[in-house]
């Protein structure tokens, strides 16, 4: 199925990012871990998801404040994929009101790279047979192809939008950035686990572990018969949740990589 090749390519990022942070760890002092003034921002530079109210004067009691030497989050990942859901380390941000949360997983869903990431891994499943009904040639890779869209959307959805607007949490990825490799790799998969609520405290993550697995189970309904059963739904929602955690990873350290590696401030 397609998201057997999921499993397998979330295994690989989780490993192509551990190798780009050793470059991290070896390199001097991030500017990050350096002891700095903080600075205010007016709402107008509620930037990191460039989710600030429409109106400055309805955000006059909101401040966003953050370490003015600490690593920016970037708005994609090597110029391609969103970065929409990550924030960058030593912020504070309003809470995102249903509007904001649907916006948010939209981006996602469909922005350009989601249909490039979408054909990458349809072409992927074709090729290892991973729903033989689809059968074969030109048109079976349409199916694989619209079917991987559809996963990536329901996906999005559920863990960025309607369970967190259930729920009251916030979909948000806030970065640690202080700490070593061991310490921030930790808190990067903890948040598989534990997130932040609306009001800024921290709950069970609801959203990314009942989404995903609400998101599985939707699957089933545009999937042949033959796949919908428990065993591969169970795969569907372990390789989903793994695949963000080697997210969560990349998004972690990937301004200490934009910097090092890419030379690039932001």
């Amino acid at each position: 199925m397609i998201f057997d090749s999921l499993l397998a390519h979330s295994r690989l990022f989780s490993a192509a990012a551990a190798i780009a942070v050793l470059l991290v760890c070896a390199a001097p002092q991030s500017a990050a871990q350096q002891p700095s003034q903080a600075e205010v921002f007016p709402p107008y530079k509620l930037a990191a998801l460039d989710l600030a109210p429409e109106n400055a004067a309805d955000s006059s009691n909101i401040s966003a404040v953050t370490n003015e030497t600490s690593a920016k989050q970037s708005k994609r990942i090597l110029g391609i994929f969103p970065n929409y859901r990550a924030v960058s380390a030593d912020t504070q941000l309003p809470p995102l009101p249903l509007r904001k949360k649907f916006w948010l997983a939209s981006q996602d869903s469909f922005d350009y790279s989601s249909f490039i990431t979408a054909g990458m891994l349809a072409g992927v499943a074709q090729a290892k047979d991973s729903t033989p009904e689809f059968g074969h040639g030109g048109a079976a890779y349409g199916r694989y192809y619209w079917h991987a869209v559809a996963d990536q959307a329901v996906g999005n959805y559920m863990t960025e939008a309607i369970f967190p607007t259930l729920t009251r949490e916030d979909p948000r990825y806030y970065t640690l950035g202080h700490g070593g490799f061991l310490k921030r790799s930790r808190y990067a998969i903890s948040r598989l686990l534990i997130t932040r609520t609306d009001s800024g405290g921290s709950t069970v993550n609801f959203s990314g572990l009942i989404g995903n697995g609400a998101g599985a189970a939707i699957s089933n309904t545009y999937y042949p018969s033959r796949e919908r059963t428990w065993t591969k739904t169970g795969q569907k929602w372990v390789a989903q949740i793994g695949l963000d955690g080697a997210f969560n990873i990349l998004k972690e350290f990937w301004p200490d990589i934009n910097r090092i590696v890419f030379r690039s401030k932001y």
